[in-house]
């Protein structure tokens, strides 16, 4: 059972190869996690992952993509982020945080009360991007950011990594996915830019290379970091499996450990094959060609294959976010299923 095997990534062992994939759940205050999320990755904990990554939590007020998101940029936040890592670390899972900034996706609706726009009277704001275009007519138009606003940024992700580690996260993964800031800057759809920070495939992997060094700078050494990344736009002329590629290796070089490999959420015009673990094909191809250790992720729901992604050396590790979402206990629902033994909770034992 490859899937339960542990796995070493620098100084930090995970019990096994499952992940909980970071996931919004829109129910912090001023940013600062509730009980709704001691709760919710706690029991993910219980459940049996290896490793529990808390959402997108953003570097910067204005990095939110909701004026619920969680964030780490005041001591407030952080205080309240260790309790939970606390708990996850004592249920034998290793706590993990993902790092992010929304960029032009930022101060929109939490899902299950609308879309589109927060308006600055309704306690919305500006939200910034490498170019002053939205992501659609519903969402705001960001302001562009010059050489001094990417300064706050990457020092942004500096302090709240810092903080993250101090709070007792082992785990740190940098959000360059999904069309949030740092992906707005890869893609050649999103970056119109004509500087230092634009054009080229260097200069607009400039600024994830940035972060990456920064956020590697302040962590310890033997703590890992993982990069998400969205390996393909899902739009002709936009970022794909071979800049992913590419920039994968660079990457390793910078510090990461672990590519995160998802894809999509750049652009409104993506058409995206789905299937089950449709996803896969790229982390394979990046482990294979970028020589770096990945994670795969999307509709990976079954005990068995998530076995043979780990068995034939697809990726590293699986990443489940609806699936744990239905089941926050599948991870021991896969070692009955796959006659794997694992430790369970005493106070669960009776049942076992």
């Amino acid at each position: 059972m490859k899937l339960f095997d542990p796995l070493e990534l620098r100084g930090v062992r995970l019990r096994n190869r499952i992940a909980v994939s970071p996931m919004c759940e829109y129910s912090a205050v001023e940013g600062v996690p509730q009980t709704w999320h001691l709760v919710h990755l706690g029991s993910r904990a219980v459940g049996g992952a290896g490793l529990v990554i808390a959402e997108a939590t953003a570097v910067e007020a204005i990095g939110r993509i909701s004026p619920a998101d969680t964030g780490i940029w005041n001591d407030a936040q952080a205080i309240a982020w260790s309790s939970i890592v606390d708990f996850v670390a004592t249920q034998g899972a290793v706590p993990g945080i993902q790092l992010a900034h929304a960029g032009r996706k930022a101060s929109t609706e939490i899902p299950w009360v609308g879309h589109g726009r927060v308006d600055p009277a309704d306690g919305g704001w500006t939200p910034v991007a490498p170019s002053a275009l939205a992501y659609s007519p519903d969402y705001p138009t960001p302001d562009a950011l010059d050489d001094e606003g990417i300064a706050v940024v990457i020092d942004a992700f500096r302090m709240a990594a810092r903080r993250a580690v101090d709070c007792g996260f082992r785990v740190i993964e940098v959000h360059a996915a999904h069309g949030y800031l740092l992906h707005q800057f890869l893609s050649p759809l999103s970056n119109h830019r004509t500087d230092a920070w634009g054009g080229s495939f260097g200069n607009r992997i400039r600024l994830a290379r940035a972060v990456v060094a920064a956020v590697r700078s302040v962590i310890p050494e033997n703590l890992p970091l993982l990069v998400r990344i969205s390996a393909t736009d899902w739009v002709d002329g936009g970022w794909d499996l071979e800049q992913s590629i590419a920039l994968s290796g660079l990457l390793k070089g910078d510090g990461a450990d672990l590519i995160d490999v998802s894809s999509g959420g750049l652009s409104p015009d993506q058409k995206i094959a789905l299937g089950p673990g449709y996803q896969v094909p790229f982390a394979a191809q990046i482990r294979r060609e970028a020589g770096i250790a990945t994670g795969a992720v999307g509709l990976i729901t079954e005990p068995t294959q998530a076995e043979a992604v780990i068995e034939r050396g697809e990726a590293d590790l699986v990443l489940l976010a609806r699936e744990l979402l239905r089941d926050p206990y599948w991870p021991r629902r896969a070692a009955r299923e796959l006659g794997a033994v694992i430790n369970v909770p005493q106070q669960y034992g009776r049942a076992w």
